[in-house]
């Protein structure tokens, strides 16, 4: 945070504005909405850690700044970007508000090399994102995926024995063992064929759950009250 004066504004606000976005908050110390809102502003745009910076402007001192903006009612709070306002509000905000205002002035973090190699999510990548980060469940279960649908069943199952159970593992591991990736309406056509197996036959249930959990959230639940139907 910094008090910005007539005299400062151009390097403070104008020229720093081309580094990092500047919110400049315009106020009087005879204004009570502007002593509310003072402190959110602060401690907000300190949580940027430096992604953001406050300017604040006595408009009483500084008249110059204020005929700049054409204050007509304070508080008045401008975002700065590159020399020119590109965001602002008039009066004291509730602090929810004025963290969504100063969140969309905070640059998109530059994405990681294993979340680039993620992205293009092919073999090679996630192969060498694994080089880079072996523990990061993200590329491991990427690659078990891809595994299990390329014929490399074996591989992807040591894979996921390194993963904690949760429902993507439990999905891919259905994928392993049902071998590919079911298209169309393959699930549901396998899973009427094997209803009838399932109380008899251990390996037909197993396939009958697998099938389950590649089908999607919302359609799950049916086939598990039919299963339940045939066993018990």
């Amino acid at each position: 945070m910094a008090d910005v004066t007539d005299a400062t504004f151009g390097t403070a606000v104008l020229e720093r504005s081309k580094e990092v976005p500047v919110i400049v908050d315009l106020w009087a110390e005879w204004c009570g909405p502007c002593r509310q809102l003072g402190p959110i502003l602060e401690r907000v745009v300190a949580e940027t850690e430096g992604a953001v910076e406050l300017a604040k402007v006595d408009v009483d001192a500084n008249p110059a700044v204020a005929e700049q903006f054409r204050v007509q009612s304070i508080p008045a709070v401008y975002a700065v970007r590159d020399g020119a306002v590109v965001d602002g509000f008039l009066g004291a905000l509730p602090e929810q508000q004025v963290r969504e205002f100063v969140a969309k002035l905070v640059p998109a973090a530059e994405p990681t090399e294993v979340e680039r190699l993620l992205a293009v999510g092919d073999e090679a990548s996630l192969r060498a994102a694994l080089e880079l980060e072996p523990t990061d469940d993200r590329v491991v279960l990427a690659l078990a995926e891809l595994l299990a649908s390329a014929d490399g069943a074996d591989e992807a199952a040591q894979l996921l024995e390194r993963l904690p159970d949760s429902p993507e593992r439990r999905r891919v591991a259905a994928l392993v063992r049902v071998g590919h990736a079911p298209e169309g309406d393959e699930v549901t056509v396998r899973l009427e064929a094997l209803l009838t197996q399932v109380a008899a036959d251990d390996e037909a249930r197993q396939q009958f759950v697998d099938l389950i959990e590649l089908l999607p959230e919302e359609e799950r639940a049916g086939w598990r009250r039919r299963l339940s139907a045939e066993l018990f």
